[in-house]
């Protein structure tokens, strides 16, 4: 057994946003995305073929989706259907904004 934190090892410099893949197993994937001021490309939509459950543990970040936008903080979560259209907006950035991403 190893136990590992969250919150731990974040790195100083993030020129891009930073995902890294905790567990994976069958559909199952969970990873910790990390931001700091990073958003999707002004043209760029995500539409991922495996619905998303994504828990935002620190900082702040507004998701847009076809429909609207909608802003997270911490604790806030939000569940994506598969195809569901989105992108990242904006990311806090004066701090990191750190995801919890289960994809199943």
């Amino acid at each position: 057994m190893e136990k590992a934190n969250l919150l731990d090892n974040i790195p100083r410099e993030l020129p891009a946003e930073l995902s890294q893949t905790l567990l994976s197993s069958g559909r199952l994937r969970i990873e910790r995305i990390i931001s700091r001021g990073h958003e999707s490309g002004p043209d760029f939509w995500y539409d991922q073929e495996q619905p998303e459950w994504v828990l935002l543990l620190r900082g702040a970040a507004r998701l847009q989706f076809p429909e609207g936008t909608l802003d997270l903080g911490c604790g806030d979560y939000v569940h994506i259907p598969a195809h569901q259209k989105h992108r990242i907006a904006w990311t806090a950035p004066e701090q990191e904004t750190i995801w919890l991403a289960i994809f199943y």
